[in-house]
């Protein structure tokens, strides 16, 4: 009887042990990123202040360059929440996976630019030109598409595009001369600007609307983890407010994982990024209206469909209504 006792003397302190380290233990969850920019650094700036830990979460970010494989890989189970423009999803749900849901914007509008050097100087010279985007289908073709179109302009007709797989590709072919024209976006438009190049079109001067950042889920995912994916809301919003309010803190992220520590070209891209970021990861119908839209004259289905119909606000609504944000931001 006395080894029974002894025996559970030392079993139920190593139960209780191994209870509480599984009560403890961080919820793991896999996420996605497209694009090596400032509107996608949130879950850097989460990692870098302690967030994913505050909300008990074991984040793995996974960087896929192109917004549609990054769907692809989402409905596939590769990943839970994705943070990517909207192309890839909506295309997606017009096709009929309706089980990707919108929780949350970053940029509603874009912000990419044009940039080149030499005698092209205004949006007419771009004729003839190739123009590099990091993805045919993607945020920085649509946009440079948008854009010229507000000249007359269509591409094959006026100019071509020379797919080039991110933002810092495309920057290395302009000045490689691989290309004469580049879209690029915050802050590498300010690193060409540096090194002597200039702005052909300005974009956050035309407030194109369209989901160019977003966070995406699947309504699967939601209805089997929905604690884990309202953690992770409550932390992309607290990385809203940094990087609203603590620049210097950001730039510390940024220049870890771009590589980026020029103050001027930090300053120049935060000051053309910011106004376009949501404070409090608002998404608005017009941004996803917007892409729709877009996909309409090639899959009619996408007039059959509402912006709403995409999107579960549960999580910002939960956060607004039980006062999150209002401690966040105080009243506005």
């Amino acid at each position: 009887m006395a080894s029974v006792k002894m025996f559970l003397g030392l079993l139920l302190p190593l139960l209780w042990t191994s209870q509480s380290f599984a009560a403890v233990a961080a919820d793991k969850l896999v996420g996605i990123h497209s694009s090596r920019v400032m509107s996608q650094s949130f879950p850097w700036v989460a990692q870098e202040a302690g967030l994913f830990k505050k909300y008990n979460i074991d984040f793995n970010l996974v960087f896929i360059s192109s917004s549609s494989i990054v769907t692809a890989a989402l409905l596939g189970g590769d990943a839970e929440m994705t943070v990517t423009g909207g192309i890839g999803n909506v295309a997606a749900y017009v096709k009929g996976s309706t089980d990707i849901v919108f929780t949350g914007g970053v940029k509603n509008v874009m912000t990419q630019t044009l940039v080149a050097g030499g005698n092209i100087k205004k949006p007419e010279d771009l004729k003839g030109k190739r123009i590099g985007v990091s993805r045919i289908g993607g945020n920085s073709h649509y946009f440079t598409i948008q854009a010229l179109r507000r000249y007359g302009m269509e591409p094959n007709r006026d100019y071509s595009f020379l797919q080039t797989g991110g933002d810092p590709e495309t920057l290395a072919a302009l000045m490689s001369g691989s290309l004469e024209v580049a879209n690029l976006t915050p802050p590498t438009d300010a690193q060409a600007i540096a090194r002597g190049y200039h702005y052909v079109v300005y974009g956050p001067d035309l407030k194109i609307p369209y989901s160019a950042t977003a966070f995406v889920t699947k309504r699967s995912v939601i209805a089997k983890r929905p604690q884990v994916i309202g953690n992770f809301m409550r932390a992309m919003a607290e990385v809203s407010k940094i990087v609203h309010t603590d620049r210097e803190f950001w730039f510390k992220v940024l220049g870890k994982y771009l590589r980026i520590t020029d103050r001027s070209i930090l300053d120049s891209a935060y000051n053309a990024e910011i106004k376009a970021l949501e404070p409090r990861l608002q998404i608005k119908l017009e941004s996803l209206q917007a892409i729709l839209d877009e996909l309409a004259p090639i899959d009619a289905k996408a007039k059959n469909i509402k912006p709403l119909d995409m999107v579960d606000s549960r999580y910002l609504d939960e956060m607004n209504k039980s006062g999150f944000m209002e401690q966040l931001w105080g009243k506005k």
